[in-house]
C-alpha cells in the first residue's frame, strides 16, 4: 500500500494494491495490520457510513466536539472533493486545510485523524461515499465549520450553486468554533 502525505502531513492518502486480470480486478480497501504497519497508527473503527448525493451536494465541514472521529473515506461511485480542516489548536497546522479528489475510477482512501472538520462536494452526477469512524456518530456533540468561510478561503470546484443542508448554512464561521486542545 502506498502512503502520500496531503499538506497536512497527519492527513494520509492511502492507495490499495489493485489485483486485475480478464476477470476485472480485486482490492482490499482496508486490513486492520497493514493500515497499522504503512502509517504507524493503531485505530479501531467502529461505525461505518455510506452517503449518496447529487452533482454540487455539500456536504459539511462536520465534526464532534466530543468522541471526535478519525474516518477513513472512499467513492464508491461518481467523484468527489474531499475537505479536512485541522481543528487542533495544538497542532503546527491549526486552522489549516487539505483537499484530494476520490473517485470509485481510483481505490484512493483518505485517512483523516480525529480532531479535524469534514467535508466533500460531489463533482460528477452523483456519488456514493463510505466512510469508516473511529468514534460512534453523537449528534449532541456534532458541529459544523460554514464551508465559505473567508478565512479558509476553500476554492470548492464548484459547478453553480452548491445544495447544502440548513444546518450547514447556519454552521458557525471558523474564528467561533469550538477547537480541540
Amino acid at each position: 500500500m502506498k502512503v502520500t502525505p496531503t499538506s497536512i502531513p497527519d492527513v494520509l492518502v492511502l492507495e490499495p494494491r489493485v489485483f486485475g486480470d480478464a476477470r476485472g480486478w480485486f482490492v482490499e480497501l482496508y486490513n486492520r495490520r497493514t493500515f497499522r504497519e504503512v502509517t504507524g497508527l493503531e485505530v479501531d473503527f467502529v461505525q461505518d457510513n455510506v452517503s449518496r448525493s447529487a452533482r454540487n451536494v455539500l456536504r459539511g465541514l462536520h465534526y464532534q466536539i466530543r468522541q471526535p472521529q478519525g474516518k477513513l473515506i472512499r467513492a464508491l461511485a461518481g467523484a468527489i472533493w474531499d475537505v479536512a480542516v485541522d481543528l487542533r489548536r495544538s497542532s503546527p497546522t491549526f486552522r489549516k486545510w487539505a483537499a484530494v479528489e476520490l473517485s470509485a475510477q481510483s481505490p484512493k482512501v483518505l485517512w483523516i485523524p480525529p480532531g479535524f472538520a469534514h467535508g466533500f462536494l460531489v463533482t460528477s452526477d452523483a456519488a456514493e461515499v463510505q466512510y469508516k469512524t473511529t468514534d460512534y456518530y453523537a449528534p449532541e456533540h456534532e458541529r459544523a465549520v460554514r464551508w465559505n468561510d473567508p478565512e479558509l478561503a476553500i476554492p470548492w470546484p464548484l459547478a453553480g450553486e452548491p445544495i447544502v443542508a440548513e444546518k450547514d448554512q447556519r454552521a458557525a464561521m471558523l474564528a467561533k468554533a469550538e477547537t480541540y486542545a
